[in-house]
C-alpha cells in the first residue's frame, strides 16, 4: 500500500514539475495560425532561397544564350618586328626595293553578324529557356513540400495537446476513482485489493500524462526547427482540428493533380530540353553564314599614324560561309545519341505521371478512411461514455467490481485518443491530398472546430 502511494506521489510531482516548466515557457505566447505559420516557414527556409538562387541561375543562362542571336564585337592590339625590312627583288636597274618597315603596329575592331546556323542559335536558346522553366517548377514543388512539412508539425502540436488534454482528463478521473475506492475500504465495503487497483492505475495514467506531455514538447520542438526557430521558442498554435467532408471524387483530384503538378511540368520541360538538344546536333548537317567586318589601324610607331609604304587604316565587309562536308558520320551518331535521350526522357515523363496518379489514389484513400474513422470513434465515444458510467453505478452500488470501472475507464480513454488521433490524421491526409495535386494553401481553408469531448 505504502509502496503503490510513494509510486504514485514521485510520479505525480514529476508530472507537476514538467507541466509548471511548460506553462512557464508558453506563458504569454500568441497562438500561431497555420497561415501565419507557412509564412513564416516560407520567410525563413533556406531551402526555398536555394531554390529561388536556382532559379536566378537559369534566368542569366537563357540571357547569356540569347547573346547568340546578337553580333560579336572583338578589338586587338598587336605589335611585330621583323629581322629586317621586307623587301622585293625587281630587274636591273632597279635591284631590291623596300616595301616595309620592321617595326609593325596594328590595331583592328572586328564584328561577326550570324545569319544563319541551321537552327543552333535558336535550339540553344530554347534549351535555357526551358531551364528557367525547369527551376520554377523545382522552387514550386520545394515551396509546397515545405507546406506539407509546417501542416503536417502543426497538427502533430494539436494532436499532442489534445491527448495530453485527454491523460488529464484520465489522471482526474482515476483520482476520483482512487479516492472512491479508499473511502469504501475505510468503511469496510470494499476490500483491500479495490484500493490498490485503483493506485495501480493512477499511477499509470499518471505516468502515461507525463510521456503525453513529453511528446507535445517534441512536437514543438520539430515546429520551431520547421519554421528555423529556436528550437524552445514558445509553440502556441490555434486549434482547427475540425472536420469538413471532403467531397471532391477521386477522378476531380487525379485531373487537378496531372494539370498541376510541378514535377510534371518539371520532367515534361526536361523532355522537350532534350527535344532541342536534337536540333542542335542536327543543326550541324548545314552550313553557317556569317557577315564579318573589320576596320584596323597600322603604323610603324605606336600612334598607328602608318608608314610610307602603308595607310593608317583599312576596313573590310565579308560574307563567310561554312560547312563540314565529312567527319566519318560524327554527326549522326551524336543525333542517333541525343534522339535516344529525347525518349529516356519522355519516357520518364510518363514514369513520373503514373507515379503522381498512385499518389493521389493512395491519398485520397487516406482521406476517406480518416474521415471514416472520425464517425466510428465519435461514436465509440458515446457507447464508453455510457459503460463507464454505468460500470460506475454500479460499483457504487456494489453490484460491480473495482476492475470492471477501471476496464471501462481505459476504454473511454482510449476511445478519446482514437478520436483525437482521427481528426488529426484527417487533416493530415487533407494536406498529402493536397500537395499530391499539387494545391497550395489557401487562405479561409479553415473548418469549424468542434468541442473538445
Amino acid at each position: 500500500m505504502k509502496r503503490f502511494t510513494r509510486i504514485g506521489t514521485i510520479t505525480g510531482a514529476c508530472w507537476v514539475l514538467i507541466s509548471l516548466n511548460v506553462a512557464g515557457a508558453q506563458k504569454g505566447a500568441a497562438a500561431m495560425t497555420l497561415e501565419e505559420s507557412i509564412a513564416l516557414a516560407l520567410k525563413q527556409s533556406v531551402v526555398i532561397q536555394s531554390a529561388r538562387e536556382g532559379v536566378l541561375a537559369s534566368e542569366a543562362r537563357r540571357k547569356e544564350a540569347f547573346t547568340g542571336f546578337l553580333p560579336k564585337i572583338s578589338t586587338s592590339y598587336g605589335y611585330t618586328r621583323l629581322n629586317e625590312e621586307p623587301f622585293v627583288r625587281l630587274d636591273a636597274p632597279i635591284g631590291e626595293k623596300i616595301t616595309g618597315t620592321e617595326n609593325n603596329y596594328t590595331w583592328s575592331l572586328d564584328a561577326r553578324q550570324p545569319l544563319f546556323t541551321g537552327g543552333r542559335i535558336k535550339a540553344n536558346y530554347d534549351i535555357q529557356r526551358l531551364g528557367v522553366d525547369a527551376s520554377r517548377q523545382e522552387e514550386r514543388g520545394t515551396l509546397q513540400d515545405i507546406v506539407l512539412e509546417v501542416k503536417r508539425s502543426y497538427f502533430t502540436i494539436l494532436k499532442a495537446r489534445r491527448l495530453v488534454g485527454v491523460a488529464k482528463q484520465s489522471v482526474e478521473q482515476l483520482s476520483a476513482q482512487r479516492d472512491l475506492a479508499k473511502s469504501f475500504y475505510e468503511v469496510g465495503l470494499v476490500p483491500r485489493n479495490d484500493y490498490l487497483q485503483a493506485e495501480v492505475r493512477l499511477a499509470d495514467g499518471t505516468q502515461g500524462l507525463v510521456r503525453a506531455e513529453n511528446r507535445l514538447l517534441e512536437a514543438k520542438a520539430r515546429f520551431n526547427t520547421v519554421l528555423r526557430r529556436s528550437i524552445d521558442a514558445a509553440a502556441e498554435v490555434e486549434d482547427i482540428l475540425g472536420h469538413t467532408p471532403y467531397e471532391t471524387p477521386f477522378e476531380e483530384c487525379l485531373k487537378t493533380a496531372l494539370e498541376n503538378r510541378p514535377e510534371i511540368r518539371l520532367f515534361a520541360a526536361r523532355a522537350e530540353q532534350a527535344g532541342k538538344r536534337v536540333r542542335v546536333v542536327e543543326s550541324e548537317f548545314y552550313p553557317s553564314l556569317n557577315v564579318v567586318g573589320s576596320y584596323q589601324r597600322y603604323g610603324d610607331g605606336g600612334d598607328l599614324n602608318g608608314s610610307r609604304y602603308r595607310d593608317p587604316e583599312n576596313w573590310s565587309v565579308a560574307a563567310v560561309a561554312t560547312w563540314d562536308l565529312w567527319e566519318w558520320g560524327r554527326t549522326k551518331y551524336a543525333r542517333d545519341a541525343s534522339v535516344s535521350q529525347e525518349k529516356q526522357a519522355r519516357n520518364m515523363l510518363t514514369g513520373v505521371q503514373d507515379q503522381v496518379s498512385l499518389e493521389v489514389k493512395n491519398a485520397w484513400l487516406a482521406v476517406k478512411e480518416a474521415e471514416a474513422l472520425i464517425a466510428v470513434t465519435e461514436k465509440s465515444i458515446e457507447q464508453a461514455e455510457e459503460n463507464y458510467r454505468i460500470n460506475q453505478e454500479r460499483y457504487r452500488e456494489q453490484v460491480s467490481r473495482m476492475t470492471d470501472v477501471l476496464d471501462a475507464l481505459t476504454l473511454l480513454t482510449s476511445a478519446r485518443a482514437s478520436w483525437s488521433n482521427a481528426l488529426c490524421d484527417y487533416r493530415i491526409a487533407r494536406a498529402v491530398l493536397d500537395r499530391a495535386m499539387g494545391v497550395g494553401w489557401e487562405e479561409g481553408d479553415r473548418p469549424e472546430t468542434k468541442k473538445d469531448r
